[in-house]
């Protein structure tokens, strides 16, 4: 997760621009959001197209704490000793869902490398929470890599929600500079997982703009479908504080335009591919 804080050192283009949120169901779950003070990486996290998604019914909401162990270069989230686990938490998650009548959720979460489960079976648990409060709601869950342990793969595809997604973020020569602690062999491997464990939609994201060549990123979309990946988002990483990775390269319009037609090309059955693209933009759609 980014923020829309860009490194000043580079001009912000005008394709970057941030349309305010604006309709009555954005109004309305912003109401509710203040007033019963619920969490959402929307908000948390800045995101460009909270208003859009707002008023299609759908938001993302961060389960497992807000502090990671891991150091990731591009992420806004804290890093550090994480508070210890909070059972009630997906009955507060399905609770909030329920209250601002979301349609489509989307689950994500900070790496829980301390716990020996690694934050699965709270992962699991809320899935089926918000299956019981919220039975009419949708989910896709955005999951950590969990080491690349498969039993606790495994806890996630058991609940079977409509889609699960494990961004691979970045090209593979950038990916100890960027992800730090992941591997891009080991998540490539945790999304061909997915789909033999029987899941029926599976999901990635990319960030560019951190240095990566053209060539790397057509590799990059290729070994991903390759790991028969069916849902691919691509988008303009943004710098999160100047403490973060800076900017390397503003995307172009087109060069989206062109990764994504490439993508299409292999047969993803969805592609979201412009700048201002987060992973759970369109989301309601790609369970489809």
């Amino acid at each position: 997760m980014n923020d829309t804080v860009v490194d000043t050192t580079i001009q912000k283009p005008k394709w970057i621009r941030v349309k305010l949120p604006t309709g009555k169901n954005y109004r309305e779950l912003r109401s509710l959001v203040d007033k019963y003070k619920l969490n959402t990486i929307c908000q948390s996290g800045s995101c460009p197209n909270m208003g859009e998604c707002w008023g299609e019914g759908t938001a993302t909401f961060m389960i497992l704490g807000n502090i990671c162990t891991r150091s990731c270069g591009f992420c806004g989230v804290k890093t550090g000793k994480p508070l210890d686990v909070n059972w009630d938490e997906p009955e507060k998650v399905a609770r909030s869902i329920k209250l601002m009548k979301i349609k489509h959720a989307v689950l994500t979460s900070v790496d829980r490398d301390d716990l020996k489960d690694m934050g699965s079976i709270l992962w699991a648990e809320t899935v089926n929470a918000v299956r019981r409060i919220s039975p009419g709601t949708t989910m896709e869950t955005l999951i950590p890599d969990f080491q690349g342990i498969t039993k606790h793969i495994d806890r996630l595809v058991e609940v079977a929600p409509e889609v699960i997604s494990h961004n691979m973020e970045t090209v593979k020569r950038l990916t100890r500079e960027v992800r730090i602690q992941a591997k891009y062999e080991r998540s490539l491997e945790v999304l061909r997982y997915l789909k033999e464990a029987g899941q029926n939609r599976t999901k990635t994201g990319l960030m560019l703009g951190l240095g990566e060549e053209r060539d790397e990123v057509f590799q990059t979309i290729e070994d991903i479908r390759n790991s028969n990946v069916d849902v691919i988002t691509i988008g303009q990483y943004l710098q999160p504080t100047k403490k973060h990775l800076p900017v390397k390269k503003f995307i172009t319009p087109e060069e989206f335009t062109e990764f994504g037609d490439f993508a299409r090309s292999l047969g993803f059955r969805h592609v979201e591919s412009s700048p201002l693209v987060r992973s759970s933009y369109h989301a309601e759609k790609h369970i489809h």
